[in-house]
């Protein structure tokens, strides 16, 4: 809660003071940006002042800019993280640095970021995650002791078998099976793997990172253009890719379902030589909202050469790094042969709880909970966004698949300018541009916005529909 001392405050009236007071702990950062402000009526009554002194302070202060209102939610400080802004206001370079990098490992600064892809509290079952790791506590003391093997804890390999089964028809053994913190350590495990001479895929547009991992790495990659059934098989012709890593469940940022006939080519395109192979990334997939999923790519390959990726950040929550591949048999020989010198990079803990929450039917129960939670939530900010004015002013694409949908904008501003004044009004956006790597599909996906909900809160979305009508 705001405290200020009024007993010296000159000529100044009570409101005029309260005002100077927030407005420089505004400009010094001690308010940050984002940070909802105190209710008039709790402000007033923390500082022994009437209800009207602060509604003239708060109106101020909403005129000059350095707040905002959001109906039925109360007053937020805008985004004042300009480096002009900053040098003026006496901030050190370094302030300004750590401001711009959110260093401080608090609440997002945003009223409404789409970028994020962390998860709400209210989504992860803590209740049961909580009684899960007693129990592990109490049951596993001696195993907790020891060292998992390379591959990881053989409970929880088998735990992600039975699932893959059951839910994906996916025919696996627990040794198959690599777990580790992250699909990026796994995807530098199979690097070294496969090898540094082969020539991998990139998808364009896709994630970045991976282009990241194999640059650092030191492989040797291309990117491969994503159309509207998925990638150009006569692209890894040309060429000449070994690898391709692919996500057919659900693209990202495309939100693109690869058809079966696009599957079946790609597995024909696997077997041309020795040394080709698919990766085949299911991130977020088990959270299709509409539809059964189609076959994964390794549950109809009878060619032994689909590796399959998936991941438990999104399905739990994006702080719990544990992930998983499965390897053909043919590699997985070669794996424990050649890279059993390294450690399993996720605790035994943690794989225990997780091998207990998914025997225990807790994490089929949750996935059925999430698909719920999050397909209200896709509804309520639809229902917002397609009303009135804004209908006319936007589209939406890809709603169904994964926790993101794209919003393609009708504006006579460039993207940069679009961005810019949605972010002045507390509201973070991604262009779907910034995936691709050519400036020439930048150019052509102008002005569309990959929406991520997942961190979202549905009470802003009013706002968020009002600020976006309001930019021309």
């Amino acid at each position: 809660m705001l405290t200020y001392n009024f007993e010296n405050i000159g000529s100044d009236t009570l409101y005029e003071y309260l005002y100077k007071c927030i407005k420089n702990d505004i400009i010094q950062g001690k308010i940050k940006s984002g940070e909802k402000l105190p209710s008039k009526r709790a402000l007033a009554k923390n500082l022994a002042i009437s209800v009207i002194t602060v509604e003239n302070a708060y109106g101020q202060l909403a005129a000059e800019g350095y707040i905002y209102s959001v109906p039925k939610s109360g007053f937020y400080v805008v985004d004042l993280r300009d480096d002009k802004m900053k040098n003026e206001s006496g901030l050190s370079e370094n302030r300004i640095y750590s401001n711009k990098l959110n260093l401080t490992g608090g609440k997002n600064a945003y009223i409404a970021d789409f970028t994020s892809n962390q998860t709400e509290q209210s989504a992860f079952p803590f209740s049961i995650w909580t009684k899960t790791m007693r129990a592990v506590m109490n049951d596993y003391q001696t195993e907790l002791m020891l060292n998992p093997p390379c591959g990881g804890v053989m409970e929880l390999r088998q735990s992600i078998a039975d699932y893959l089964k059951a839910f994906r028809n996916m025919t696996v053994r627990p040794e198959q099976i690599i777990i580790g913190a992250g699909t990026e350590y796994l995807s530098s495990l199979l690097i070294q793997l496969l090898g540094k001479e082969l020539k991998y895929s990139v998808e364009n547009p896709g994630y970045h990172k991976i282009a990241k991992i194999y640059r650092s790495m030191g492989a040797c990659y291309e990117y491969i253009e994503i159309e509207e059934d998925g990638p150009k098989v006569e692209e890894l012709e040309e060429k000449e890719i070994n690898v391709i890593h692919c996500s057919p469940s659900h693209h990202y940022p495309t939100g693109i379902v690869m058809p079966i006939s696009k599957r079946y080519e790609l597995l024909g395109w696997v077997t041309k030589t020795k040394d080709r192979y698919i990766i085949e990334d299911e991130y977020d997939s088990e959270l299709r909202l509409n539809g059964k999923p189609i076959p994964s790519l390794q549950s109809i390959d009878v060619s032994g050469k689909v590796i399959y990726m998936n991941t438990f950040s999104k399905t739990l929550c994006s702080t719990v790094r544990i992930s998983y591949m499965v390897l053909p048999d043919e590699l997985a020989e070669r794996f424990y042969r050649e890279l059993s010198f390294y450690s399993c990079t996720v605790s035994n803990f943690e794989q225990y709880t997780l091998a207990q929450f998914m025997n225990s039917g807790a994490f089929e129960k949750h996935i059925n909970r999430l698909r719920n939670y999050y397909q209200q939530k896709r509804d309520r900010i639809l229902e917002a966004f397609l009303q009135g004015v804004l209908k006319t002013k936007i589209k939406i694409l890809e709603e169904d698949a994964g926790v993101h949908f794209l919003m393609k904008v009708d504006t006579n501003l460039s993207e940069e300018e679009f961005l810019d004044k949605m972010k002045s009004k507390g509201i973070k956006l991604a262009a779907l541009s910034s995936y691709y790597h050519s400036s020439e599909k930048k150019k052509k996906y102008e002005n569309i916005y990959v929406m991520n909900y997942s961190f979202v809160d549905c009470e802003k979305m009013e706002y968020v529909a009002k600020m976006i009508t309001q930019v021309e």
